[in-house]
């Protein structure tokens, strides 16, 4: 059964990041065997995930396509098996349309699109479905994206094509209040180009759409800290409480208790008096 996702909630909600793929940026390999994925799913539920975002292909800089069979085998079990075991919504992360309804029938509420319904019949199998859909900015394909993008204007390129993509899923018959937008940190931007776009994201945020910001572990925090993927997770939740202060509806995150409990803090702290 669909449990739709909601996003007029009145503050930001966490999303809980389960990549069933064996090369994933951050955890490549971890929960690529079904019953572990399952038990990551049920321990970020647990720990206060408002919504589960499961992907069985790697976005990575310079990751290749799956087969849609194999990204299939990896994703539709795992999503229905998270249904049954939990209360918490699912996402599925795709491009394929073959996926987005294969993993709404086992139960998903809501399609993550890096390639923001681009892909041959994925606008048209995302207003079929009726869920709501997040759509994101990227700079050619994850093979090539970091091979020195390059922008006039960011801020205003990305807005654009967000923009866009918006119109096109509304003139297909995706309802305007189940469209979320992305402005794709670290899909084809150098670090100057991530730090432009997270400044502006009260601009993003005034679009008509809800944000959501994946910067969870990315190089972008790498960058700045001189930490490892492994060693981002003090990184990460300090953007997912800015991000959240600047608007965003979601953050896409690894480190779930973490957030859910700094946000908690800074939510009470800045409503003090």
């Amino acid at each position: 059964m669909n449990r739709p996702v909601l996003f007029a909630l009145g503050q930001t909600r966490v999303m809980g990041i389960l990549n069933t793929t064996p090369d994933s940026f951050s955890d490549g390999g971890l929960w690529s065997d079904h019953d572990r994925a399952l038990r990551h799913a049920v321990s970020m539920a647990e720990a206060g995930a408002d919504i589960i975002d499961v992907g069985g292909e790697s976005t990575r800089p310079g990751a290749d396509d799956v087969p849609v069979q194999q990204e299939m085998d990896r994703v539709v079990p795992v999503v229905e098996s998270i249904v049954k075991a939990t209360a918490v919504p699912v996402s599925v992360d795709t491009s394929k349309p073959e996926i987005m309804e294969a993993a709404v029938r086992a139960g998903a509420g809501m399609v993550n699109d890096v390639y923001a319904l681009r892909r041959a019949g994925a606008l048209e199998m995302a207003a079929k479905l009726d869920v709501p859909v997040c759509i994101m900015h990227m700079l050619g394909q994850p093979r090539d994206m970091q091979s020195a993008p390059q922008y006039d204007d960011v801020e205003s390129e990305v807005t654009d094509f967000l923009s866009e993509r918006a119109r096109a899923c509304e003139a297909a018959g995706i309802s305007p209040d189940r469209i979320l937008i992305d402005p794709g940190f670290g899909f084809g931007k150098t670090l100057e180009h991530n730090i432009q776009i997270f400044r502006a994201l009260p601009r993003f945020c005034t679009m008509g759409y809800p944000v959501l910001v994946g910067v969870s572990r990315k190089a972008m925090l790498g960058s700045l800290t001189s930490r490892s993927v492994e060693e981002r997770g003090a990184a990460s939740v300090t953007a997912a409480v800015l991000a959240s202060q600047a608007g965003a509806a979601i953050v896409r995150v690894h480190d779930v208790a973490e957030t859910v409990d700094a946000l908690k803090i800074a939510h009470a702290l800045a409503s003090c008096p």
